[in-house]
C-alpha cells in the first residue's frame, strides 16, 4: 500500500512483546506504518523510536499529546492488561482505532467498558489474536469447517512456560491487579480463543476447574497452574491446561468421529509448527515455517480501518474470553460447575 494510504500506528507499551515482535513487524507490513511509540521512560521511547523509524516518541504522561497527532490513526496497546482499559478508552474518545493485546483486560468490568466505549465512539476495536492469520491454524479451521473430522467430540489444549523463582524479567505477570490472574490469563487465553474460533462455538459451562501453587515464594497473588473442562451445547468437551511450571510448549489436539488432528507447537510465533493426524485411516503431516504473524495482524486491522468494516477478532471476542476466564476462576474458588453468562 502506498505510504500515504498506510494506517499510522502508535505503539503504547514498550516491553518485551513490543520490542521482540510488534515493532519489528512494521518493517514487514504492507498496510501499516509506525508513527509513534509511548513508554514510561522517555529515553527508552526515543531510543526505540530511532531504532524502528518512528517519527514521534512520547511518555505515558504525554499520551494525550500523542492522541492529538493527526498522523496517529490507531493505537496498538501492549501494556500490562490491567492498564489496557485506561489507554483504550482515552484513544477511542479521541477518535483513534484500538488494537489491544490479549488478554483484553484484567477484569470483565474493564473489558465491557472498553467494548462499550469503542462502540459509542464509532472506532474499530480489535483484540490481538494473531492465530486468526497464521497459516497452520487457518488450515486447521478449514479442515474443521469442511467436515474433514466429522462431528468434533473432544479437544485437548495446553500452553506452558517455565518461570522459575528468581526470574524477575516480567514481575508484573505475578500481580493480580495488573494481569487479572496468572497463566490462565496470560497463556490459557490462547487455548480458549483459538479453540472457540476453530469450532465456531462458545462454551456454555465450566464443568470443573482446579488451580495449584507449588512455589509459594513466587505465586502469592496468582496461580502457578490451572486445569479446566468446558462444556459446549453441541456436546463438545474441551480439556485445557495452562501453567508457569513446565517447559515452553503448546498444542491443540482435536478428536472427531472421522479422525484426529494435532497442532504443535500451537501458539509460539518463533518456532516451526506441525500439523499431523489420521483421518479416514490415512496419516498426514505438514510443517509450517515461522513467519511474521504480527505483520499480518497489523495489516488486517489496517484494512478494517480503511474499508470501515468490523475486524475479526473484534473486541467482543476478547471480552468473551475474559468472561470465560472469570467463570473458570469462580469454578476453582467454589469447587463446582459454573454456567457461563456472556
Amino acid at each position: 500500500m502506498p505510504g500515504a494510504k498506510r494506517v499510522g500506528y502508535a505503539v503504547v507499551g514498550l516491553g518485551s512483546i513490543s520490542q521482540v515482535a510488534v515493532l519489528p513487524a512494521f518493517a514487514h507490513s504492507k498496510k501499516a506504518k509506525l508513527v509513534a511509540v509511548v513508554s514510561g521512560d522517555k529515553e527508552k521511547a526515543q531510543k526505540l523510536a530511532q531504532q524502528f523509524k518512528a517519527s514521534h516518541a512520547y511518555t505515558y504522561d504525554e499520551y494525550a499529546e500523542c492522541l492529538k497527532n493527526s498522523q496517529v490513526e490507531a493505537v496498538y496497546i501492549a501494556t500490562p492488561p490491567g492498564e489496557h482499559e485506561k489507554y483504550a478508552v482515552l484513544a477511542a474518545r479521541s477518535g483513534k482505532h484500538v488494537l489491544c493485546e490479549k488478554p483484553l483486560a484484567a477484569t470483565v468490568k474493564q473489558a465491557r467498558n472498553m467494548v462499550a466505549t469503542c462502540r459509542r465512539s464509532e472506532v474499530q476495536f480489535m483484540t490481538a489474536y494473531r492465530k486468526y492469520f497464521e497459516p497452520s491454524t487457518v488450515m486447521l479451521k478449514k479442515m474443521i469447517s469442511r467436515g474433514d473430522l466429522g462431528r468434533i467430540d473432544i479437544i485437548h489444549t495446553l500452553f506452558t512456560e517455565l518461570r522459575p523463582f528468581g526470574d524477575n524479567s516480567s514481575a508484573w505477570l505475578f500481580s493480580r491487579e495488573l494481569c487479572g490472574g496468572g497463566p490462565l490469563t496470560d497463556l490459557g487465553v490462547y487455548c480458549l480463543n483459538t479453540t472457540r474460533w476453530l469450532v465456531g462455538e462458545d462454551p456454555v459451562a465450566v464443568a470443573s476447574a482446579v488451580s495449584w501453587v507449588r512455589d509459594r515464594r513466587r505465586y502469592k497473588e496468582v496461580e502457578e497452574g490451572v486445569a479446566f473442562r468446558l462444556d459446549f451445547r453441541s456436546g463438545l468437551v474441551l480439556q485445557g491446561t495452562a501453567a508457569y511450571s513446565a517447559a515452553f510448549s503448546s498444542f491443540v489436539n482435536i478428536h472427531g468421529e472421522k479422525g484426529w488432528v494435532a497442532l504443535s507447537p500451537a501458539f509460539a510465533f518463533e518456532e516451526e509448527r506441525r500439523i499431523s493426524g489420521k483421518i479416514g485411516g490415512k496419516w498426514f503431516e505438514q510443517s509450517f515455517e515461522p513467519m511474521d504473524e504480527f505483520a499480518l495482524e497489523l495489516d488486517a486491522f489496517a484494512e478494517s480501518i480503511r474499508k470501515n468494516r468490523k475486524p475479526e477478532p473484534d473486541g467482543e471476542q476478547g471480552l468473551r474470553d475474559i468472561v470465560i476466564i472469570d467463570a473458570i476462576y469462580q469454578s476453582v474458588k467454589k469447587r463446582r460447575p459454573i454456567t457461563i453468562k456472556y
